[in-house]
């Protein structure tokens, strides 16, 4: 399967999403751009209008089962698969296998793609589904890195790893840096993590 990500479209106003943040504290609007440090705090703390940004992408020639994987891990974005149905392709339905290739359009707001992200970067998931996730997490990078950078493994979102069975990865992660107090620091954390993706 060769992994291939398309971003179709990005809708993200960070005056509007700051103006969303500034009424819930009674405050009026402003057409004063959103800093990158307000940007990053707000997206580490989930607050409720980081879901006014969306990115809506294209994963081409995915297998079927991974697919799946991401049908059942969703947790708040919209997903759209090609069809197998017989009376569709005139392919029998029965006769494809898992490996059979499709594509899957998705909308995803930012609070999604975090949550999705804990989930399918972590490496208790398929190779070929981290691969997606990966993927998908550079793309991003390109259009809003400050989103990319909240897509983080589950364990490192969580300082610990929650797994019933734990890959390993998180004491990995851990013997790599080198002031442990950092482990401890949320930004910190996420920019050590952050280095060793871009850079694996």
């Amino acid at each position: 399967m060769k992994i291939n990500t398309k971003i179709q479209k990005v809708d993200c106003d960070w005056i509007d999403v700051k103006n969303e943040c500034r009424s819930t504290v009674n405050k009026d609007a402003t057409d004063t751009p959103a800093s990158p440090e307000f940007k990053k705090k707000l997206l580490i703390s989930e607050h409720s209008p980081i879901r006014l940004i969306s990115v809506k992408w294209r994963w081409e020639g995915i297998y079927s089962w991974v697919s799946v994987h991401f049908a059942r891990h969703w947790l708040g974005w919209d997903k759209w698969v090609s069809t197998q149905r017989t009376d569709r392709t005139g392919v029998d339905r029965n006769k494809q296998p898992q490996d059979t290739e499709v594509n899957m359009d998705v909308r995803a707001n930012a609070q999604a793609l975090i949550n999705v992200a804990r989930f399918r970067l972590c490496f208790q998931a398929s190779n070929e589904t981290r691969s997606c996730m990966e993927n998908l997490k550079e793309n991003i990078h390109d259009e809003l890195p400050e989103v990319a950078d909240v897509m983080v493994p589950n364990c490192v979102y969580r300082g610990g790893c929650p797994e019933f069975t734990q890959c390993g990865f998180w004491k990995k992660f851990v013997d790599s840096v080198d002031n442990k107090d950092d482990l401890l620091d949320i930004n910190k954390r996420y920019e050590h993590y952050n280095r060793q993706f871009y850079n694996r």
